[in-house]
């Protein structure tokens, strides 16, 4: 049997496909979608039917099977999309998306804290923060090690405490 033929005998069997799809659908939309995709899919794959092969059970089945796959696909993406009124109010804090805003005004809040500090402060930190090691700014700077540690630990105290209203956010 060439291409042509089968096309043609499987056209004949749409309005029965019809009424089976509706058995699975009970909507005549979702009915001729069913039918159109199983039509598809049997001639898209013509060369994997055999001769001698009842053609109305074959695409019987592939309908079964298109219907089978498209609903576990359904299913599958429900589980994973939460509707709106199923969220709750203690997830909607990390459902919710920040906006840029927001990063403004922390952006602005630690340069404040920033510029509170004094320059021998200010300083150090900024290089650490910077990815500079205590020797390299022990040296830039012509301070002892231990006195680098000491500013950088006493700007993180005093940025802390500018920033103390952003604790309890991170958390």
């Amino acid at each position: 049997m060439n291409k042509l033929e089968f096309n043609t005998l499987v056209i004949k069997h749409s309005d029965s496909l019809k009424s089976y799809a509706r058995n699975f659908t009970r909507d005549q939309d979702d009915a001729n979608d069913l039918v159109q995709d199983t039509l598809l899919k049997a001639v898209t794959y013509f060369k994997n039917f055999r001769d001698g092969t009842n053609l109305k059970g074959w695409l019987y089945t592939i309908m079964k099977n298109t219907f089978i796959n498209n609903y576990r696909r359904v299913v599958k993406t429900n589980t994973f999309i939460t509707k709106e009124e199923e969220i709750s109010q203690t997830n909607l804090v990390v459902s919710a998306s920040k906006n840029k805003g927001e990063n403004k005004f922390v952006m602005e809040d630690i340069n404040y804290a920033l510029s509170k500090l004094s320059d021998e402060y200010y300083v150090p930190f900024t290089m650490y923060f910077e990815g500079y090691k205590y020797h390299e700014i022990s040296d830039h700077l012509k301070i002892p090690i231990g006195t680098v540690k000491t500013r950088i630990h006493v700007a993180r105290k005093s940025m802390k405490k500018t920033l103390a209203s952003y604790k309890f956010e991170a958390e």
